[in-house]
């Protein structure tokens, strides 16, 4: 039998979770309903993750354990425990429990990768230029809307490219909107540009105002993550991993612009081809590279996932407390790290 253990990883969120509850689906398909739990390997060690599955529970007839950060999963003891446990399962056949890792990152740990099967593991990447319009009027069509082209390029312009963000914001249409109407650009500005909340790429966007000094991009950026920590999509976790797609971008940016053409920077198909395909992206980008440079832009990286790590270890008495210290380290000190307090 294919042991019930999954892997999926990358920055695609929507489809990525869109796997994961169809595993969850054919679970309850086959045994009825399930008991499911999240798991942060970071704060719960695999000891305890696999105890639930070992344990089974009372009240379902199966249990679905989904692990999240699965690139911390490194550690030869760790291994072995998902290495003995997929052993266990093969061994008395059973199928009712089932265990997911799941990851934002490219890559777990080969050793952890290779325990997986084949068809139980898939890397989500974010859509490319050319699939993005596609996919977005499909959207629409399949929630009875038409999309004007131009208005589709609007939503792009405006929103993160993974599939979860453009569902969360394109779904204030199918609220508002009689069904069957063409949605044109000026109902995109309508919607979206006039009563969008704020949220992590509206915070990178507030972050690479060059006109402004760093002081004044640090204090307008404070204002932009206190209306984010006030809006119903408030959740640190996401803030931070939001920010952390964006300086992974910028980081690609850089490596493009420096082995593109001989050093000479990357033209138009190359920038579209890796994910910078409308003018206002390359714009931002482009101001952002003037900002911070790619080592930089590298420290900042494991600045917010240091400040993730905090957040999560800590509880959330100091969450406020750390966001604003990890923007002043990411705009100010330009990815230099401050003395850390002990809370």
């Amino acid at each position: 039998m294919t042991p019930p253990v999954y892997l999926y990883n990358g920055p695609e969120f929507g489809q990525r979770d869109e796997a994961v509850e169809a595993v969850i689906k054919t679970l309850e398909k086959k045994f009825g309903e399930s008991e499911q739990h999240i798991y942060y390997l970071n704060e719960t060690s695999l000891g305890q993750v696999l105890s639930v599955l070992d344990n089974g529970n009372l009240f379902s007839s199966a249990t679905c354990v989904i692990c999240k950060n699965a690139e911390l999963l490194k550690k030869k003891e760790d291994i072995t425990l998902v290495e003995d446990w997929i052993k266990s399962v093969q061994d008395s056949g059973e199928e009712s429990s089932v265990l997911i890792f799941v990851s934002d990152e490219i890559s777990v740990d080969s050793k952890l990768d290779k325990l997986i099967p084949p068809s139980n593991k898939k890397k989500f990447w974010e859509m490319f230029d050319n699939q993005k319009i596609p996919w977005l009027t499909d959207y629409f069509r399949k929630n009875g809307y038409g999309l004007e082209p131009d208005a589709a390029q609007m939503i792009l312009d405006m929103v993160d490219n993974n599939t979860m963000a453009l569902k969360n914001e394109c779904s204030r249409f199918f609220l508002c909107l009689e069904k069957g109407k063409i949605v044109t650009p000026e109902d995109v500005d309508s919607f979206l540009t006039h009563n969008r909340e704020e949220n992590a790429f509206t915070l990178f966007k507030q972050m690479v105002t060059t006109a402004d000094s760093a002081e004044k991009r640090f204090s307008d950026s404070l204002e932009v993550l206190q209306g984010i920590r006030l809006s119903k999509d408030n959740s640190s976790v996401m803030i931070i991993a939001g920010l952390s797609s964006c300086f992974r971008k910028l980081v690609l940016w850089h490596k493009l612009q420096n082995e593109s053409n001989g050093g000479y920077g990357a033209d138009e198909s190359t920038l579209k081809s890796n994910g910078f395909g409308s003018n206002l992206l390359q714009n931002q980008y482009r101001k952002a590279s003037k900002i911070w440079t790619i080592g930089q832009a590298t420290a900042i990286l494991a600045i917010l996932a240091s400040t993730d790590m905090q957040i999560r270890s800590g509880g959330t008495m100091m969450e406020d407390v750390l966001l604003q210290k990890m923007l002043f380290e990411i705009i100010v000190k330009k990815g230099a790290t401050l003395a850390t307090a002990e809370y």
